[in-house]
């Protein structure tokens, strides 16, 4: 399901970009909006995907139709995450991201992503500093974690869920002029100046919270996994040669 465009974004005199055939790469619970618009929203799904309250649903809507070019609902720090991450890059026009919501108490959605922008990530790419239980992000490319960094500014409303608050939020991020929201100062900059980042997550990693953490734990799993192509091998060779 598609929003449709906000006339007022169309009178902007910053620098706009088309996005790429195929945007948004990645399907999640969301909608799409206004493609040249600067911001995007997410609204933390802190339960069960089937068990989404109608109230969330308003949300997402209200968002795209106050002029969002997405919004949609989050649930989990790693898979979730990526997905969102692999859309803003593909899109050089969004320069924020919305997160509104009560926090997860499982999954700290809203604080990895707080820390995500504010830290990044460190050599085995699980976010540094937050205190989400699995936030590694195995599945996207480094340089799509820098750029998402470096194109994209939060405006962190977690735990707050007035309508009238994130239509504000929104409609600020797109002002020609700053604007004063809270503790930020808002206003559509145009497009970063840069191709966008276009991919699908590879899935290779899809149980983030089983994968080895550390090198030791790397080299049992190697070790492990060595023997048993070694009895594999074996067995094989057995049961060609049985004498």
């Amino acid at each position: 399901m598609e929003g449709g465009r906000n006339s007022s974004l169309s009178m902007m005199t910053s620098y706009k970009t088309e996005p790429p055939p195929g945007y948004p790469p990645e399907e999640g619970c969301y909608l799409r909006g206004n493609d040249y618009s600067p911001v995007a929203v997410v609204v933390i799904l802190n339960r069960r995907r089937e068990d989404t309250p109608a109230d969330y649903e308003h949300l997402v809507r209200l968002a795209v139709e106050s002029g969002a070019a997405l919004a949609g609902t989050l649930q989990t720090e790693n898979i979730g995450l990526e997905k969102v991450l692999c859309n803003l890059v593909s899109n050089p026009n969004i320069r924020y991201l919305i997160t509104f919501g009560p926090e997860s108490p499982g999954h700290r959605v809203g604080d990895a992503i707080a820390a995500l922008f504010r830290n990044g990530v460190d050599e085995r790419k699980r976010i540094v500093g937050t205190e989400a239980p699995t936030p590694y992000l195995f599945n996207i490319p480094v340089d799509f974690i820098d750029r998402v960094r470096e194109q994209v500014t939060v405006i962190d409303l977690v735990n707050e869920g007035s309508p009238e608050l994130l239509r504000e939020a929104v409609c600020a991020c797109f002002q020609e002029e700053p604007v004063q929201f809270r503790q930020y100062q808002l206003w559509d900059p145009g497009a970063l100046r840069k191709p966008p980042l276009s991919g699908k997550l590879t899935w290779r990693v899809t149980h983030p919270e089983r994968e080895p953490k550390t090198d030791e734990e790397r080299g049992q799993r190697e070790r492990g996994r060595q023997l048993l192509e070694w009895i594999k091998k074996r067995l094989e060779k057995r049961a060609q040669d049985p004498g």
